[in-house]
């Protein structure tokens, strides 16, 4: 399958069922259940459920959605990175999660700085959003260096859990 994009380090491309097995890993590593939250993926059926309702589906409704994230020379998956479009959210919003033993080594930031560029250039989005608890301390960190800004403290609709958002707009 094509990548979507490539960095120096990493390829992304779109997730298909094959990918059930590293996405049931992802989805219940503790990082993902602790600032993402438990999406009940917890056998190879649920993934791949997860898979075909989830970026699948939004690659056939927006034209993107989640990407697997590999490492280029090796064709080791070892994260997720893209853009969501969510009804709860006025405007597309960037999304990723990295393995632990991948996290640290600045990969989340090469594959998040080109995927907001990638959403600019090529999906020609105006702006993209990203939201995070305020105890996430890293994605914060990620968020602000690859250039989004925080704007508001805002309740997440379903839960009214307060969530951070960060925003980015083209030129600037």
């Amino acid at each position: 399958m094509e990548p979507i994009l490539t960095t120096t380090r990493l390829s992304l491309r779109e997730f298909t069922p094959g990918d059930a097995a590293f996405i049931l890993r992802l989805l219940n590593t503790e990082s993902w259940i602790r600032y993402i939250g438990d999406r009940n993926v917890h056998t190879l059926s649920d993934a791949e459920a997860y898979l075909q309702n989830g970026p699948i589906s939004s690659y056939r409704q927006h034209g993107y959605g989640l990407w697997l994230a590999s490492l280029k020379d090796q064709d080791v998956p070892v994260g997720m990175c893209g853009i969501i479009k969510r009804d709860t959210l006025d405007h597309p919003d960037i999304g990723f999660a990295f393995l632990p033993e991948y996290t640290g080594k600045g990969l989340a930031y090469e594959c998040a700085a080109a995927t907001v560029q990638l959403a600019f250039e090529h999906f020609k989005l105006n702006e993209l959003w990203a939201i995070t608890l305020p105890e996430n301390s890293n994605s914060i960190r990620l968020l602000e260096k690859t250039g989004l800004s925080l704007q508001e403290e805002m309740p997440w609709p379903q839960t009214n859990e307060m969530l951070l958002k960060y925003v980015i707009r083209r030129d600037g």
